[in-house]
């Protein structure tokens, strides 16, 4: 890349880097950005003489991926620090891994700490942090029977305030993805919630294949880190595993970093899967993503990391310590996935399940958020509207 970075409020071109079209790789056409925005993808030879120029010679020029469960980044946890800092530092953190669009996640937490959750998320939606695309709120209600790591002393039903609270706050922090149980959360209230514009999703549930039906029916849409914390597939009972595979409207978000989900499982859910929803990737990161801490707190417990697994003392995995290029070249490397599928599994279907209609693509309208890889999937660039916000050192 040139090191004279081009004035983003003027329009400038990618160059000679071989474009991600969302099916293939592009060679011999630019990508055309104007005010953040991608304008066109055209030929090289057709761009206006007096343009600049960004050489992107050698790489793969593909969109910016979106991560729709990060628990932390850079040392720091939503749940420990609900500021607009640390939102800066959880979206800097891993714009250095690819990741170009985020939604911080906040666990089962005390009540006192939703409402500086959620207004840490407004003042980062204002000030146009790089990287925010909105908040990802994973309990409290969920199923004491499937709490994973989540403190069950913290784990209830979602009342009607807890209801009307979050109906006034739909639509001023950003897109607003919510986790819950069919055990805590009644199907009128899922209506209600995705009706405002939430975008909910199933998971830390341990209810049957039939409940699932009815609870699509009143609007969840996602499941969330398929095979983990939640009823699974068998003979004779599908489970949420079974429903998030063949319900056709739900999409399923996956931890791809080997400890969360057996490799044979992975594949045998991508074989299975069928749209419209699909299967996409997240990282469920915490705050180890770009530091060297040993461990941390959470809920008062402490999370230990060792061997690339985060765990409670008493084994329980606690998040991932994956970012969103390893779980890329995690499903490339060891499933085989191709690598157009696997991008599209890390950029457009996360972004598609959401409703984020300008982000997951280079296509004209849409954000100009994309990165420069090698052939062999390392990171050197990070662009997130149209600015370079990451540029990896040169050996």
């Amino acid at each position: 890349m040139d090191n004279a970075l081009p004035d983003i409020r003027a329009p400038y071109a990618i160059t000679g880097g071989q474009i991600f079209d969302g099916t293939q790789f592009q060679t011999g056409q630019a990508l055309l950005v104007r005010e953040g925005k991608i304008e066109a993808r055209i030929q090289q030879g057709a761009l206006p003489a007096d343009i600049a120029l960004v050489d992107a010679s050698g790489a793969f020029v593909v969109p910016g991926f979106v991560d729709l469960q990060v628990n932390g980044g850079g040392g720091v946890l939503l749940n420990n620090d609900t500021s607009l800092g640390a939102i800066r530092r959880i979206c800097a953190a891993h714009a250095r891994f690819g990741t170009t669009a985020l939604l911080p996640t906040l666990i089962t937490d005390r009540p006192d700490i939703l409402p500086e959750a959620l207004q840490a998320g407004c003042e980062a939606l204002k000030a146009q942090v790089p990287g925010y695309l909105g908040l990802h709120l994973e309990g409290p209600h969920l199923s004491l029977a499937r709490k994973g790591t989540h403190d069950p002393a913290l784990i209830r039903r979602m009342t009607e305030e807890d209801l009307a609270f979050l109906l006034d706050q739909a639509g001023q922090f950003g897109y607003a993805l919510t986790t819950i149980a069919p055990e805590s959360v009644t199907t009128a209230q899922v209506r209600a919630l995705s009706e405002a514009g939430y975008v909910v999703s199933l998971g830390h549930t341990d209810e049957r294949f039939e409940t699932f039906r009815d609870y699509v029916a009143a609007g969840a849409s996602i499941v969330t880190h398929l095979f983990n914390a939640m009823s699974q597939l068998t003979n004779r009972e599908p489970g949420l595993v079974g429903a998030g595979l063949f319900l056709p409207e739900l999409s399923c978000g996956l931890i791809a970093d080997g400890f969360h989900v057996d490799p044979a499982c992975m594949t045998l859910a991508l074989r299975a899967k069928r749209g419209p929803g699909r299967i996409f990737l997240v990282t469920d990161s915490m705050s180890t993503i770009g530091v060297d801490d040993e461990s941390f707190e959470l809920n008062g417990r402490m999370v230990y990391r060792r061997n690339g697994r985060l765990t409670l003392a008493d084994g329980t995995l606690a998040g991932a310590d994956i970012d969103m290029l390893a779980c890329l070249r995690f499903v490339t490397e060891k499933l085989g996935v191709p690598l157009p599928e696997a991008l599209n599994m890390a950029s457009l279907h996360p972004a598609e399940a959401i409703g984020a209609a300008s982000k997951g693509a280079l296509l004209p309208g849409k954000d100009a958020d994309f990165l420069f890889l090698t052939p062999k999937l390392e990171l050197t660039a990070t662009w997130i509207g149209g600015r370079c916000v990451y540029e990896a050192k040169r050996s």
